[in-house]
């Protein structure tokens, strides 16, 4: 018998995608607004079609439905742009996916019509279909914040002027050690989060929140974007392509006032909050313009992975879940790592130029609010509502 709770979630998830594309006019459904991101059509047809593709391919042994579709929403099948030009009208596929969603969560809900599979064991599908989803929603909502910014002149002024602030140097320590990484449940987490183990850690002190909107503005008004040796040089490669010195969804009103850009629109950009919308050689340029502030800030670094999740664990902080923060280290595969057998839950490729984040944002859903989750993306990528945290060394 499956979860019933999990079957729940399932159908509130499907609400959630199906109203995205319900609530957006139709030619933005078909437009991709960042070179990174699908169309949101394509995404709500993605998730129809992989739900529908372990069900009914891998659990039935039929490949009716899905191979009449595939061409459009396997990410394998052939280029994207050619994929996109052959998705259907807007009502066409909003119809279609309602009712294999209705069907799907039909043959999962009574047991009688599915064969018994491994998969169906310790709802084990189920935890792979949630997660997949709802990092789908998390891209959708991507989709939908760059269309925001590409809505042209966003007339919009600031109430509560921004002003820059010094990085602080409130962190809390953490001795040198063995800790524990990885999943506690490995029934519903990624191969990449798996095995569990032991690492150790020189000790270090680590941010107790993220950078701020207000930390980050002193490092732009202080020549961050213009001060090369602050960059590595992939960052200073990067940032002499880059035509946006500023974090991505920050704009300016007729004073010269920033202000951010969201899922609604414009609004003014809270001190306090963590910032949002930087790729990584930004988060380590604002690294090394806070270590050179000196004092407790001196030796300041982009976390590590480890650094994050052994903080999160043992309540050394407890602000996050916000933003997705920036690590220092490429996303790589634990030791011991044996890829899921089963194809569920599976990473994949451990692709080069992959860097690690940690925590979630706002629009994360509550299956990958984990402190062993782990997500990753390449350097330069902007839209990911991603910020950094800031490690220091011990204080002696």
């Amino acid at each position: 018998m499956l979860s019933p709770q999990l079957l729940g979630q399932l159908s509130m998830t499907h609400e959630l995608l199906t109203q995205l594309m319900e609530s957006t006019p139709e030619p933005d459904c078909y437009r991709s607004f960042n070179p990174r991101l699908a169309p949101l059509a394509w995404y709500l047809g993605h998730t129809v079609y992989t739900e529908t593709y372990w069900l009914r391919e891998v659990i039935q042994r039929d490949t009716n439905l899905t191979a009449r579709v595939e061409e459009m929403f396997n990410s394998d099948s052939m280029p994207h742009q050619e994929q996109w030009s052959r998705l259907p009208p807007k009502d066409h596929l909003l119809n279609w996916a309602l009712e294999i969603q209705d069907d799907n969560l039909k043959l999962l809900a009574n047991p009688g019509l599915l064969p018994d599979h491994p998969l169906l064991q310790d709802d084990r599908l189920l935890h792979h279909l949630l997660q997949q989803h709802h990092r789908i929603y998390e891209q959708m909502l991507m989709v939908l914040t760059e269309r925001q910014l590409h809505h042209g002149e966003h007339l919009h002024q600031v109430g509560a002027v921004l002003k820059s602030s010094t990085p602080t140097a409130d962190a809390a320590g953490i001795s040198q050690g063995h800790y524990r990484i990885g999943a506690k449940e490995p029934g519903s987490a990624y191969d990449n989060e798996l095995p569990a183990q032991m690492i150790e850690l020189s000790s270090f002190r680590i941010a107790r929140r993220p950078v701020s909107n207000s930390e980050f503005l002193g490092f732009m008004q202080d020549g961050g974007y213009q001060s090369q040796q602050l960059w590595s040089n992939a960052g200073w490669e990067w940032q002499q392509g880059n035509t946006q010195p500023h974090p991505n969804h920050w704009r300016q009103d007729g004073s010269g006032n920033w202000f951010g850009i969201g899922l609604n629109g414009p609004a003014d950009l809270p001190p306090d909050d963590p910032l949002t919308g930087i790729n990584q050689h930004e988060a380590q340029a604002y690294a090394s313009w806070a270590a050179a502030q000196g004092s407790e800030l001196t030796g300041a670094v982009l976390q590590h992975e480890y650094q994050w999740e052994v903080a999160v664990r043992t309540q050394a902080i407890k602000e996050f879940g916000r933003v997705w923060e920036w690590c220092s280290n490429p996303f790589h595969p634990y030791t011991g790592h044996q890829p899921a057998e089963d194809g569920v839950l599976a990473t994949g490729e451990f692709y080069q130029n992959q860097i690690t984040l940690r925590g979630s944002s706002i629009h994360t859903q509550s299956s990958l609010r984990r402190p062993s989750f782990r997500n990753h993306a390449q350097a330069e990528s902007r839209h990911r509502f991603s910020g950094t945290r800031l490690v220091f060394p011990p204080i002696k």
